[in-house]
C-alpha cells in the first residue's frame, strides 16, 4: 500500500515551492531593477556626451559632479567632468577662476586614469594641455601627459604645438623644434607665429644660420604688423649674436622707419657701446627712453653714461 503523507510533510513541500516561487521572483525582480539602471545610466551618459558635443560645459559639468556624488569613482563621470572643467577654465576671464577650473580638471582626469579608462589617451591629452595651462613650472607633466596620448593614437591637430611650447619651456629645444617641424609639416601654409617660435628654439640652441633662415621665412610671408616688428627685431639679434653687426643695426633701424620703439633703439645702443661709439650709444638710449620711460634697460644704461 502507498504511505500517506503526514501534515507535516504536505505543508512542508508547500514552504519549499513557495520559497523556491519568492526566490525566482525577487531574482527576475533584480535582474529588471538592474537592467532598468543600467539602462537609466547609459542614458545620462549619452545626454552627457551630446551635451558636450554641443559645447554646453557647464551643463556637463553640473551633471557630472551630481553622477560622481553616487559614483565617485566612474571614470567616465570623472573624465567628462575633467574635459568640462577645462573648457570652463578657457572661457573664463578671471586668472583665479580660472586656476580653479584647471585644478578640478588636472584632480579628476587623474583619478580618472587610475580605473584605466577605454578612453585613456584623449585623458592623456587633455591633461597634458591642462598642465600646461597651469604654470610653465608643470612643463614636465605636460610633456608626459601629452607623449603619453601621441603614444595611445591621438592625433589632435594642436598636440605638437603644445609639445613644442612645453618643450621650449623646458629648454629642450631640440624636442620642441621636432614637435613644431611636425605641425609644419602637417600644414599646408607656414604660419608666421610658428616660424617666429622654431627660429626661437634654434636661438635658444644659438644656431644662428637655421634662426636667421626660419625669420628671413617669416617676413616673406608676415601679414600682421605685430608679428613683423617681432621678428624683425629677433632678426636684428640674430645678427648681433652671429657678428653680422651692419645687418643688426639694418634691422633694428627697419623697426623704427615704422614707428618710435623702445628695444629696437636700445638694441642700437647696444650695438654702439660694444663698436665704442659712446656718442652714438647714448643717443639710441635717450631715445629708447623718450618712446617709453618705463623700459628698465635703457634706464640703467644712462644711469651709468
Amino acid at each position: 500500500m502507498p504511505r500517506i503523507r503526514t501534515i507535516f510533510e504536505i505543508l512542508k513541500n508547500q514552504v519549499f515551492y513557495v520559497f523556491i516561487a519568492v526566490v525566482g521572483i525577487g531574482a527576475i525582480t533584480g535582474v529588471a531593477l538592474l537592467i532598468s539602471w543600467k539602462s537609466g545610466e547609459a542614458r545620462e551618459k549619452n545626454e552627457l556626451r551630446r551635451a558636450f558635443e554641443a559645447g554646453d560645459y557647464g551643463e556637463v559639468y553640473e551633471k557630472s559632479l551630481a553622477a560622481l556624488q553616487k559614483k565617485p569613482m566612474d571614470s567616465f563621470f570623472l573624465s567628462t567632468n575633467g574635459f568640462a572643467s577645462y573648457q570652463m577654465a578657457l572661457s573664463r576671464i578671471d586668472g583665479e577662476s580660472a586656476q580653479a577650473y584647471i585644478d578640478q580638471a588636472i584632480w579628476f582626469l587623474r583619478r580618472a586614469l587610475l580605473k584605466k579608462p577605454s578612453r585613456a589617451g584623449q585623458i592623456c591629452y587633455v591633461l597634458g594641455k591642462a598642465y600646461y595651462a597651469k604654470s610653465a613650472d608643470y612643463a614636465d607633466l605636460a610633456v608626459k601627459y601629452l607623449e603619453a596620448a601621441k603614444a595611445a593614437g591621438v592625433t589632435a591637430l594642436d598636440i605638437d604645438e603644445y609639445l613644442g611650447l612645453a618643450y621650449a619651456s623646458l629648454k629642450d629645444y631640440r624636442n620642441s623644434i621636432a614637435a613644431y617641424s611636425r605641425l609644419l609639416g602637417a600644414s599646408d601654409t607656414a604660419s608666421a607665429p610658428l616660424l617666429i617660435r622654431i627660429a626661437e628654439s634654434y636661438m635658444g640652441l644659438e644656431d644662428w644660420d637655421n634662426a636667421r633662415a626660419y625669420l628671413t621665412r617669416c617676413l616673406e610671408n608676415v601679414r600682421d604688423a605685430d608679428v613683423e616688428l617681432n621678428a624683425r627685431l629677433m632678426l636684428g639679434r640674430v645678427l648681433r649674436n652671429s657678428g653680422d653687426s651692419g645687418g643688426a643695426e639694418a634691422a633694428f633701424n627697419s623697426v623704427l622707419e615704422s614707428g618710435e620703439n623702445a628695444e629696437a633703439a636700445y638694441e642700437l645702443g647696444e650695438l654702439y657701446t660694444a663698436r665704442g661709439e659712446t656718442t652714438r650709444a647714448r643717443a639710441a638710449y635717450r631715445r629708447a627712453y623718450r618712446a617709453d620711460p618705463a623700459f628698465a634697460p635703457a634706464q640703467a644704461r644712462l644711469n651709468t653714461m
